[in-house]
């Protein structure tokens, strides 16, 4: 889709999208389908024409003349009448609606690779099930936008008009009268529909934090029960879909407003025509016929204004979801940076600090002139106390996140100018709270390379001893895991976690606290399956377990967001600083 130009994305009330640009985005790229729906939407509307006209030339022609003739001439007229508005139906609904769906289908795709693309920070903001919300229900508005929406929109007042010109060559006094009321209508329709579209805004925002709230209510399940918190929670969703009822019931009373001041309106226009026809009629002015062709073709002309009000509703409640759609298409994805033009089809592996600083938020700097190496095929390891930065750096590492001032460099190239894709296509990663998708453990192994051999599988299996667990199982690496892995132990997702690093063969490792969840027994086939992983390979280690970092090239023990210490094992031991005071405490324990 293209982008549609819209406004400050910090005013959440005011209208960004209007429908000129939605026309030139979505409706006008697809205008021969929608020539096709107004031409159809014509014919139906002609056909519909035809019945009032017909019972006319029924009471005053051939009712009084006995002519059989004329009257199975006016039926067979009136039936092929009726045939093509429902021929017309068939094709309007099996050409718009289908269409619309497609286009929805398009846009959802759209709408998740654009999120896709957005910085690990997007995410660290947002709520997943608010993306969800907006991914899946934003863009279902766009159904009355190319749908039969504004085709019944354009061809209702095609019906209007000409149902207008008729009624006045009928009778213009009758048709003024009538004009009155829905000119009225028509001004308190506008003010309605100006006021409910910040609403229909402000309903698909509060949607997706309820249902953002609810995925996570259900995510931490286990949490809820093990602190009887289920009442907590269900007050926290009841107010939720209470602010969602709020809002609905204001858009309601606006429509409310419409759908009662229409049937008033309409009410005194019907009153009126009763009276002035009669008046007519009894004056020999107007046949029986008259009266009738002018009533039937007043419904034609009063139907479509109702309906107009309907479908102007439902074109402001898509252009709203269209704006919220607009806002996540609008962000700047994390690859757009024009810096990034070198391509790196292979790395040695080489990384280095130079004077990196790092902040979350203006003025609270986490990490101060960070330096350090790493050459191709080393392991560094990280250590210190929680919250002094560890993490940070890893994410720096991985280009989760980019640093605020300095330098981080892969092979000599300023990474900050290198394209991700081909940087993260050698690199891997392994979680302390390892992510496992719903399915079997074979497809999560194989997750980085889907057109893996079974060789390659096997063998990765076998360096991280899932293996020793999945020849227990009934299905072996069938298995379905659950979601996030729950029918698993931590250890059991870790060695997965594991063997699909290892299968990805990847130039750089990121372990953050890898063997955390690991029993002894566990952790020590791990070591062995890491010694295969990280052989040749530029590995950070983020450890707190000091006894697994003992081999590692260097060892840079973070406080404060500084380096505080750095040396390999024995050098560190022997100055007794503060590595030397964390692991004799963990010894001891």
């Amino acid at each position: 889709m293209q982008h549609l130009k819209t406004s400050d994305s910090k005013d959440t009330t005011k209208p960004k999208v209007t429908l000129k640009q939605a026309f030139k985005t979505i409706i006008w790229p697809r205008r021969k389908l929608v020539f096709i729906g107004l031409v159809l939407i014509v014919i139906k509307s002609i056909s519909g024409l035809i019945l009032p006209w017909q019972s006319k030339v029924l009471l005053d022609e051939v009712v009084p003349s006995g002519d059989a003739n004329k009257l199975w001439t006016l039926i067979a007229i009136v039936i092929l009448a009726i045939t093509a508005q429902a021929v017309t139906s068939f094709l309007l609904t099996k050409i718009l609606s289908i269409q619309a769906q497609y286009l929805i289908s398009e846009l959802r795709a759209q709408v998740q690779k654009k999120v896709l693309s957005l910085p690990i920070r997007f995410f660290d903001n947002t709520k997943s099930g608010a993306l969800v919300s907006r991914i899946m229900t934003d863009v279902e508005g766009v159904r009355n936008l190319i749908g039969t929406g504004l085709v019944q929109l354009v061809g209702g007042t095609f019906t209007a008009i000409v149902s207008l010109i008729i009624l006045i060559k009928l009778n213009p006094w009758m048709t003024l009268f009538v004009f009155v009321p829905l000119s009225i209508f028509g001004i308190i329709a506008l003010k309605a529909f100006k006021y409910i579209r910040p609403i229909f805004r402000t309903r698909g925002k509060i949607n997706a934090e309820v249902t953002g709230r609810l995925t996570e209510t259900l995510a931490g399940v286990r949490v809820i029960k093990a602190f009887n918190a289920e009442e907590q929670e269900n007050i926290i969703f009841e107010k939720g879909v209470d602010r969602l009822y709020q809002n609905v019931k204001k858009s309601l009373t606006a429509t409310a407003l419409m759908t009662s001041s229409s049937t008033f309106l309409i009410g005194v226009a019907t009153t009126g025509i009763m009276g002035i026809g009669g008046y007519y009629m009894m004056q020999n002015q107007m046949t029986t016929g008259d009266f009738l062709f002018f009533t039937l073709v007043l419904g034609f002309m009063i139907a479509p204004i109702i309906q107009m009000s309907n479908i102007g509703s439902q074109l402001t409640e898509a252009l709203a979801g269209l704006d919220r759609t607009e806002e996540l298409m609008n962000m700047a994805a994390e690859d757009e940076d024009q810096n990034r033009t070198i391509e790196l089809p292979s790395i040695q592996g080489d990384i280095a600090f130079n004077d990196v600083c790092f902040s979350y938020e203006a003025g609270k700097q986490v990490l101060h002139n960070i330096n350090f190496k790493a050459p191709s095929g080393s392991v560094i390891a990280l250590v210190g106390s929680s919250g002094s930065g560890k993490s940070t750096i890893a994410g720096l590492s991985a280009t989760f996140l980019n640093p605020e001032s300095g330098e981080i460099t892969i092979d000599g190239q300023d990474l900050s100018n290198v394209k991700l894709n081909s940087f993260r296509k050698h690199l891997g990663v392994v979680l302390q709270d390892e992510f496992l998708f719903e399915g079997t453990i074979r497809e999560n192994i194989m997750f980085p390379r889907p057109n893996a051999s079974e060789a390659q599988v096997q063998a990765a299996i076998k360096a991280a001893y899932v293996n020793e667990f999945t020849d227990r199982f009934d299905d072996g690496l069938e298995t379905l895991i659950g979601e996030r892995g729950v029918k698993l132990s931590g250890g059991q997702r870790q060695r997965i976690a594991i063997a699909r690093a290892i299968l990805a063969d990847p130039k750089i490792i990121i372990l953050d606290e890898a063997t955390s969840n690991l029993d002894t027994e566990s952790e020590a086939l791990i070591q062995k399956s890491l010694a295969q992983l990280t052989k040749n390979r530029t590995t950070i280690v983020i450890a707190h377990r000091l006894s697994t970092i003992r081999k590692a090239d260097q060892i840079l023990v973070i406080e404060n967001g500084k380096i505080a210490e750095r040396g390999n094992h024995d050098t560190l031991i022997e100055a007794k600083g503060r590595y030397f005071d964390l692991y004799t405490y963990q010894a001891k324990i």
